[in-house]
């Protein structure tokens, strides 16, 4: 979520022996950082969250991933030290590069519009210097704001044609802002807009040649009022596909003033077909007409081997929320839907003062998303050959009650026409899932998951210790059905409480997690708190807020342990276990 936010087909039952199987005890982690730039310490440039990450297809050793990266923004000291706000035109959309298939990783340094450097105690405005988010975005009198989206696909020829044999092309998805808050010099017209960046070398983009990188191109069609918001794309890999090539991106536009309550919220598909260049968008939810009542933030966007399009979001229909499918069979031209994939309730409780539902407690991180749908598509990429396309979607479901949420899971064999009946993978004891994400194998013979969980009860105070783990599951795909879950890693436990938002009033773990699979292999990425130490005068603040006699924050560097605030990225890269 970007930080300057103000912010039917029948469901058919099969066997499902995943439900309630025993899982295999996990492994010794072997998982690492993927923001391996990231400093201890002082918050926030030690702020990294909400992950994503993408695997060449025709080159599965590359790998790439995202975030929401505050390395170049100034220290909490500049200034006011009671504040650390996020500096005016400096980026956060920070990338990673893996040449080793996910195991190891590098961030690069660019130039652009850094505060780096302002470590106080004079305040500071934004200044050209080093930076390790996005290039480019400055020169546009643009923002680089996150919301991190990537995907890789096949670069075009000279011809305009697609081939893999013309090399790969990486896209990253991301939300943008202007530099000027004059709007008569503005680039664009709203609040955020959806931009997306370009490389066809990788390994020079990964070294820090800026020039690797194509300059940024709004695609969000944008007014005054306008709050595009949560894209994520998709560049449809499989050569099989009629629309090989083709690249997507999905969001959700906010027409108004009053994000997050602006009902219905359109759901935006923007499709380009030749490798982002030029873009055309589209709306296609809510359908008000079939009773599709609101379209909430988050979506989904995947091929198929044949070049379908799926999108998928949460609507609501008669007061109740529901996974939603929209399908295009003409390369994003047209789309039917929605089509309904499973009811949904979300988790968390409602937080009277961060406005938002929180899971581990007072104070908590927010899960607004954390219902949403994560899907992935068996499509044989790179060629298309073996694919399967099953449909595997998964979301954490709090249809159990507060401390019982659940990890659920469902299928489709039949193009989206029909699903199994949704399923729980068998958590830890006491683990409860909020962001979840899947991964299909090419062929479909193995199906992975992501996760992040909280491993304590709601809390109703801020000085009791809070839990939060990462785990990546593993599961055999015989004739469309997982079984045989086992856990390949479960990171170290860290304490949330030791996250927070640039306004210190509440922890913050950004909106989501990510994981990528090969033939052979997966790579997942997931927000980590193991290296962030807990601030007790952060907690009495907290803890103050939800009383009669509120008190000022605290000055975060004074009072907190150095490592306060020291969120990342962490993931890995595991071989099938049964090859």
């Amino acid at each position: 979520m970007a930080h300057r936010r103000v912010l039917t087909a029948c469901i058919v039952s099969v066997a499902t022996a995943l439900a309630g199987a025993a899982v295999a005890v996990a492994s010794p982690a072997t998982d690492g950082i993927v923001s391996v730039a990231s400093p201890p310490g002082p918050f926030s440039q030690n702020k990294q969250n909400e992950p994503a990450v993408a695997i060449d297809a025709h080159e599965p050793g590359v790998v790439v991933a995202g975030s929401n990266d505050e390395i170049d923004e100034e220290s909490c000291a500049a200034g006011d030290p009671t504040t650390c706000p996020f500096t005016p035109g400096v980026g956060v959309s920070g990338v990673y590069f893996s040449f080793t298939g996910g195991s190891s990783w590098t961030q690069p340094t660019y130039t652009g519009l850094t505060a780096r450097d302002c470590l106080g105690p004079v305040a500071c405005t934004a200044h050209t210097g080093p930076i390790g988010t996005l290039p480019g975005y400055a020169a546009k009198g643009l923002v680089s704001d996150g919301d991190p989206a990537v995907a890789f696909g096949p670069r075009p020829g000279s011809d305009g044609s697609f081939s893999w044999d013309n090399g790969s092309r990486l896209y990253y998805a991301n939300l943008t802002s202007n530099v000027s808050a004059d709007k008569e010099s503005a680039t664009f017209k709203g609040f955020e807009a959806i931009a997306v960046s370009r490389t066809d070398d990788v390994r020079a983009a990964a070294a820090g040649h800026a020039s690797a990188w194509k300059d940024p191109v709004i695609i969000s069609k944008q007014s005054s009022t306008t709050f595009s918001d949560k894209e994520q794309v998709w560049a449809d890999n499989a050569q099989s596909s009629r629309f090989f090539g083709n690249v997507y991106v999905c969001w959700a536009s906010f027409r108004s003033n009053s994000h997050g309550n602006a009902f219905p919220t359109p759901l935006i598909v923007a499709r380009s077909t030749n490798g982002g260049a030029t873009w055309t968008t589209k709306q296609v939810g809510p359908a008000t007409d079939n009773g599709i009542n609101g379209q909430p933030d988050g979506c989904t966007v995947r091929t198929d081997s044949h070049g379908n399009v799926y999108v998928f979001g949460i609507g609501r229909r008669a007061g109740a929320d529901l996974q939603l499918m929209y399908r295009s069979t003409d390369g994003g031209a047209h789309w039917t839907g929605p089509t309904m994939v499973a009811p949904v309730t979300s988790p968390g409780v409602f937080d009277p003062v961060l406005g938002r539902p929180t899971m581990d407690g007072i104070a908590g991180a927010r899960v607004d998303l954390a219902s949403g749908p994560n899907v992935d598509i068996a499509n044989g990429a790179p060629s298309g050959a073996g694919a399967t396309n099953q449909i595997v979607m998964t979301w954490a479901d709090g249809a159990s009650g507060l401390d019982h949420e659940r990890l659920l899971w469902t299928s489709s064999t039949t193009a989206g026409a029909s699903w199994t009946a949704p399923a729980a993978l068998a958590l830890p004891t006491g683990d409860r899932p909020f962001y979840t994400a899947p991964a299909l194998s090419p062929d479909g013979t193995d199906l992975y998951v992501v996760d992040n969980a909280f491993t304590t009860p709601f809390r109703h105070d801020t000085s009791s210790p809070r839990g939060l783990v990462g785990q990546v599951w593993h599961a055999n795909v015989v004739a469309g059905v997982p079984s045989g879950w086992s856990s390949l890693d479960r990171s170290a436990v860290g304490d949330p409480r030791g996250t927070s938002q640039n306004g210190l009033t509440a922890e913050f773990l950004g909106d989501y997690v990510y994981a990528s699979a090969t033939r052979d292999a997966v790579v997942g990425v997931w927000n980590d708190a193991s290296h962030a130490a807990d601030c007790p005068a952060i907690d009495a603040y907290r803890a103050s807020l939800y009383t009669a006699t509120p008190t000022s924050p605290p000055n975060v560097l004074v009072a907190c342990p150095n490592t306060f605030g020291n969120s990342d990225i962490r993931g890995g890269s595991w071989p099938d276990p049964t090859p």
